[in-house]
């Protein structure tokens, strides 16, 4: 099944999934073999909007308070499948990045001031 896209380019459409081709200066993301339709296509849109779902779960682990030592550690490991080392730098870029301070201000402003605070004691 062919279609005309909005740039003006025939775009054909498989009926086994979203495949498309199309000419060369078509929509980004409708080449045949682009990443439109996969998971990485939808992260690169979120990231254009907001932060991706990593990030979006990094700040929704520190929005949540842990009984213990040792219990926030397991659930990074658990939860989002990372070491704890990756995830404090992942969530120390995080911190620098306005589309988290966006996302969620309160968060991302009391954790810069505890990094902060750190930082002076050194």
């Amino acid at each position: 099944m062919s279609r005309m896209s909005a740039a003006g380019v025939t775009v054909r459409v498989m009926e086994a999934g979203m495949e498309a081709s199309g000419e060369a200066g078509s929509e980004p993301g409708t080449e045949a073999g682009g990443e439109a339709g996969t998971e990485a296509g939808r992260e690169r849109r979120a990231d254009a909007d907001g932060p991706g779902a990593r990030e979006r779960a990094i700040l929704a682990l520190e929005r949540r308070g842990f009984p213990g030592p040792g219990a926030k550690e397991r659930a990074i490991r658990e939860e989002l499948d990372l070491s704890p080392v990756r995830y404090y730098q992942l969530l120390n870029a995080l911190l620098d990045d306005a589309r988290a301070l966006a996302h969620d201000p309160v968060t991302v402003n009391r954790l810069r001031r505890v990094r902060e605070a750190r930082r002076t004691e050194r």
